[in-house]
């Protein structure tokens, strides 16, 4: 489907978290929203490499995960990518990463546990 046939503020978009739970209930209420899952990646290098195959509209990224953290993949992504649009999803307690992935570019952030409007909220306003 191309971004024509869709209807406007629906983004094709990217999950990554490391927690296969989590990335199905951000999966679930994106898609609840009507936004179009294209693919899952567990870690900031799987990320990077899923972001230049898929080219999604909106990207989430956990910030802390294995082998690559989400800042790390955050600003590899702008580099090949500086219209990118990431929103970082943190656990509580992360405010220092959460304003330094924000300084790097990412577009918003949700904090974990979050509610589904909070993560449709952040998409849209990605897009907008």
């Amino acid at each position: 489907m191309t971004r024509e046939e869709r209807e406007p503020g629906m983004a094709r978009v990217l999950v990554v978290d490391d927690a296969v739970f989590m990335r199905k209930m951000v999966s679930d209420a994106l898609a609840k929203g009507g936004h179009e899952i294209v693919g899952e990646a567990g870690n900031g290098q799987e990320a990077i490499e899923r972001y230049q195959e898929l080219k999604p509209e909106v990207t989430t990224l956990d910030i802390t995960m294995p082998e690559m953290d989400g800042i790390a993949a955050l600003k590899a992504i702008l580099d090949l990518d500086p219209a990118a649009r990431v929103i970082m999803c943190s656990a509580l307690g992360q405010e220092s990463k959460v304003l330094e992935a924000v300084k790097a570019g990412a577009r918003d952030f949700v904090v974990k546990p979050f509610q589904a409007e909070r993560v449709l909220e952040a998409v849209g306003k990605a897009l907008a």
